[in-house]
């Protein structure tokens, strides 16, 4: 059986012959959130499905295509819809654009997400720079045989998002004259919503907000030495006292009407960022 590392110098070394340019920044886009891509000028986009060892998306919302070229003067390579663990695919096989990334030439990595706020400080079509996270999927992406080439075997989450990076953020919303939201991101593996004590519980242990994806990427990035922001699209209320329930569609239909700020965002981080 093929190393992670051969199987992504593979899916690098078909994904070069298509691009003149080294990325500089690799983009995940979340649910309801993969138009920025579109905004991508010289674009080369190459499905899922024709890259070497690439899982495919089967949610609603992810598009399943990844987007190279240039956004607000920067080399980018954007995943148009991501993979979850809840999907059925292994740890290993949703991180595996991130590796993919990496290996093109990547040195910074901003993922994106929907989620449900876990606190009534926050509302739905918030922004929310996200601080730390806590990993409540049960599972972890480096288990297994660590390739030193990748990266260390025991690799620091103390400080995953980069510092640098989300003051960047802070200062481009007040650019675009709005405000962010930052707090802390609670993976879980999904793909039931949690039940209202599972809210109170994850809330109770400093999550501000919970969500589907992102952790295992996250955790995955910095292995490889990338430095990371995450932004959160808050689509819902997750507050386990007060949860009257929700829909896929419901958080499609709310991060679509945010989509536009979020587009904004992305797009002043990038056009600031050194």
């Amino acid at each position: 059986m093929e190393s992670i590392g051969v199987k992504t110098a593979e899916a690098a070394g078909y994904l070069e012959e298509k691009i003149t340019e080294k990325p500089q920044i690799g983009l995940i886009l979340g649910s309801g959130l993969g138009d920025l891509a579109e905004e991508v000028e010289g674009a080369v986009k190459v499905e899922y499905s024709a890259i070497p060892h690439f899982p495919v998306s089967t949610v609603e919302g992810h598009a399943g295509r990844l987007v190279m070229g240039k956004l607000k003067g920067k080399s980018v390579v954007a995943m148009q819809g991501r993979f979850h663990y809840y999907e059925g695919y292994s740890m290993q096989e949703v991180t595996f654009p991130v590796r993919v990334m990496k290996e093109l030439g990547i040195e910074t990595l901003v993922v994106t997400n929907a989620c449900g706020s876990l606190t009534t400080s926050f509302q739905p079509g918030d922004l929310m720079i996200i601080d730390d996270h806590i990993n409540m999927t049960g599972a972890n992406p480096l288990i297994g045989k660590n390739d030193e080439k990748l990266g260390p075997r025991f690799p620091d989450m103390s400080q995953a998002y980069d510092r640098t990076l989300q003051q960047t953020a802070l200062n481009a919303a007040k650019t675009l004259g709005f405000s962010l939201q930052k707090g802390v991101y609670t993976g879980i593996s999904g793909p039931s919503f949690s039940s209202a004590a599972e809210l109170v519980m994850l809330r109770r242990l400093g999550g501000d907000v919970v969500g589907m994806s992102t952790v295992p990427e996250v955790i995955t990035a910095r292995h490889a030495g990338l430095n990371v922001l995450g932004i959160s699209c808050i689509t819902d209320m997750a507050v386990g006292e007060e949860i009257e329930g929700i829909s896929h569609e419901e958080v499609m239909e709310t991060a679509s009407k945010t989509k536009p700020r979020f587009m904004a965002l992305v797009k002043q981080i990038l056009e600031t960022m050194e």
